[in-house]
């Protein structure tokens, strides 16, 4: 298990019960949303507020200890995997998210065909199509 209080302190973070609560829950809940995140806080804080789950998402985002992503038609999730530029595979159907290590072979998704001048350093790649359990469940509908 992860040294949150570790982690905080070196961002430059004070070290306070809810900024640990947030980066357990973030840690244990990869690809969460904030209202997940701010339930599993109450779970273990059961005084604080939603805006302080909001702040506390701000702060260790901006300090790099997670990473928030949207992904298009989603809300804003976050996860513990940083510092690496992987992507993410969205079940259509159910929504589930897991990681993707950057792609293999010729790496078109760091090589723009014209980077109109923009120095590179990142590029985000969404792979989208059905997790194994919708996979299997669209099957079963289809073959009676």
């Amino acid at each position: 298990m992860p040294d949150y209080a570790e982690q905080l302190r070196g961002a430059e973070l004070r070290v306070t019960r809810p900024r640990v609560a947030v980066l357990e829950a973030v840690h244990t809940r990869p690809h969460a949303d904030t209202e997940t995140i701010f339930g599993a806080v109450r779970t273990v804080l059961d005084g604080v507020s939603r805006q302080a789950v909001y702040d506390v998402l701000h702060a260790v985002t901006a300090a790099g200890l997670v990473r928030r992503i949207q992904p298009p038609g989603s809300v804003a999730r976050y996860e513990s995997r940083v510092g690496d530029n992987h992507h993410h595979v969205i079940c259509r159907s159910c929504g589930a998210i897991a990681d993707v290590d950057c792609a293999v072979g010729e790496a078109p998704c760091l090589t723009p065909s014209d980077d109109s001048g923009f120095l590179v350093d990142e590029a985000e790649v969404v792979y989208w199509g059905l997790c194994p359990d919708c996979s299997t469940s669209q099957t079963s509908r289809s073959n009676p």
